[in-house]
C-alpha cells in the first residue's frame, strides 16, 4: 500500500450497541494511519454553533433529547452563557445542528481520510466516490453480552443502555433520512461484531478499505 493510498483511506462505521464501535474505530484509524473522527466532531459542532461542549458531547446523535436538556440549561441558568445573557429564540434549532454536523463530516471527508463513527456518515457521504460504509452489529442477545464483559455492567444495565443508544441512533437516522439504520443496502461491509474479535474485525475493515 503506497503512502498515497494510505492517505486516502476513508471509512465510515455505524455500529450498533455492545459491537465496540469506538475500539474498533480507533484501531482501524491506527492501521490505516488515518484521523480518527468521533468525540471531535461534537466539538466541532458546538464550537460552530456556539452552544456548550458539554451538552454536544451528551447527545449529538438525539437530537430531540439534546435540545431539550439544551433548553432547560438556558432556561434554569435564565438564559445565561459565558457570562452574557443569551435569549432562547437564539439556541440553534434541530435543522442547524443538523446542518452543521454534516458540514463538519463534509469537511473532513474532503481530505480524502478519516475513520467517521456514527453520526449517519454513511448518509452524509452517500455520493462520495471512495468511502468504504461499514456497519458493526449482531444479535441483541449476545452484543448485551459483549457489553456486560466489556464495562463491567450488569445485564439490566447494559438492556437500558442499548434500548436508549440505538434507539437514539435509529430515530436520528429515520427522522433526517428517512431511512432504516439497520438496512444493509446503506452499507460496503456487515459484520457481525459479537462473532469476530476486535482484531478480526479491524482485518476485514481494512482488507475492505484497501480493495475499494
Amino acid at each position: 500500500l503506497s503512502f498515497r493510498e494510505a492517505a486516502l483511506a476513508l471509512v465510515t462505521i455505524s455500529s450498533a450497541y455492545g459491537a465496540l464501535g469506538s475500539e474498533v474505530g480507533h484501531a482501524v484509524a491506527a492501521e490505516l494511519d488515518v484521523p480518527f473522527l468521533d468525540r471531535a466532531i461534537p466539538a466541532e459542532v458546538a464550537e460552530q454553533l456556539a452552544v456548550p461542549l458539554a451538552e454536544a458531547e451528551t447527545r449529538d446523535e438525539a437530537l430531540s433529547g439534546f435540545f431539550e436538556r439544551l433548553l432547560g440549561t438556558f432556561v434554569m441558568m435564565g438564559g445565561v452563557y459565558g457570562g452574557a445573557m443569551l435569549p432562547v429564540t437564539e439556541v440553534p434549532d434541530e435543522a442547524a445542528f443538523r446542518a452543521a454536523t454534516e458540514q463538519i463530516i463534509r469537511r473532513h471527508a474532503a481530505s480524502g481520510s478519516g475513520v467517521i463513527l456514527g453520526r449517519a456518515g454513511m448518509l452524509v457521504l452517500a455520493d462520495h466516490p471512495r468511502v468504504v460504509r461499514v456497519r458493526l452489529s449482531g444479535p441483541l442477545e449476545a452484543r448485551i453480552e459483549q457489553a456486560v464483559r466489556r464495562y463491567g455492567l450488569t445485564h439490566e444495565q447494559a438492556r437500558k443502555q442499548e434500548r436508549e443508544n440505538d434507539g437514539a441512533r435509529a430515530a436520528w437516522v429515520q427522522r433526517f433520512y428517512g431511512r432504516d439504520v439497520a438496512d444493509p443496502a446503506l452499507y460496503d461491509l456487515v459484520i457481525n461484531a459479537t462473532r469476530f474479535s476486535i482484531a478480526d474485525r479491524v482485518a476485514l475493515i481494512v482488507a475492505a478499505t484497501r480493495a475499494a
